[in-house]
């Protein structure tokens, strides 16, 4: 079974709900985290409030809706490949798909879902790396240049990016300014409160890291089904 992990951007005015798609038959693990503003979330037990620089996840149909300010969201869905795209609707609601990635998962394979932020002082970089697992990013502050492949691209923010894992990344941030990312991955489950990162340059493992990490979620999941 082949899966997708999508990456979508949503807007909402002040105190407008949002709908998101849920089929019966399609089975979706959804991640949201909020840039700015807030949302108030009702899903299953769960009922709460999220600020600006907190996620949340759920494989439930939920109720988001803002709060008194202007709200913008990030949110990914991972689903069966294929899958009708899961844009966001309701009065004052505006929802962007900003990429979709294949994602090789095994089904007999147990995973987890992790949402983390990366922070980076001005100039800081990610030394040559890989990860255990693939994932979609979007940088939040800041320019990041991602090396790989025998290729350079720089992002600003709100612009995405897909690391499958496997192949070394290099990463040099903006000069002058902090810089700051913000991802899912699909981990293999014994990963769960362990680092996914592998230095791949012997005289690396001990060089000083300047980036700083904050996890929000850290979770296992059943693929979607």
């Amino acid at each position: 079974m082949k899966y997708e992990l999508s990456l979508y951007k949503d807007e909402l005015s002040p105190q407008a709900a949002m709908q998101l798609p849920l089929g019966e038959a399609q089975r979706v693990i959804r991640a949201i985290y909020v840039i700015h503003g807030g949302l108030r979330v009702r899903a299953g037990n769960f009922s709460g409030v999220l600020g600006g620089n907190s996620a949340f996840h759920t494989s439930d149909s939920a109720q988001f809706s803002a709060g008194h300010l202007t709200t913008w969201a990030l949110r990914w869905e991972l689903a069966r490949a294929g899958a009708p795209d899961a844009f966001a609707t309701g009065n004052g609601v505006t929802s962007k798909k900003l990429l979709t990635a294949a994602m090789p998962l095994d089904p007999a394979k147990d995973y987890l879902l992790r949402c983390d932020r990366v922070d980076f002082p001005p100039g800081g970089e990610a030394l040559t790396h890989t990860h255990r697992g693939g994932g979609i990013r979007c940088l939040l502050a800041g320019a990041i240049d991602i090396h790989t492949n025998n290729t350079v691209h720089r992002y600003l923010p709100l612009e995405p990016w897909f690391e499958a894992g496997p192949e070394p990344v290099y990463a040099k941030t903006a000069p002058a300014v902090d810089s700051a990312f913000t991802r899912v991955m699909i981990l293999p489950r014994e990963m769960l409160g362990k680092s996914s990162i592998t230095y791949v340059k012997a005289e690396d493992l001990d060089k000083p890291k300047n980036q700083k990490y904050q996890i929000f979620i850290d979770t296992p999941i059943a693929l979607p089904v």
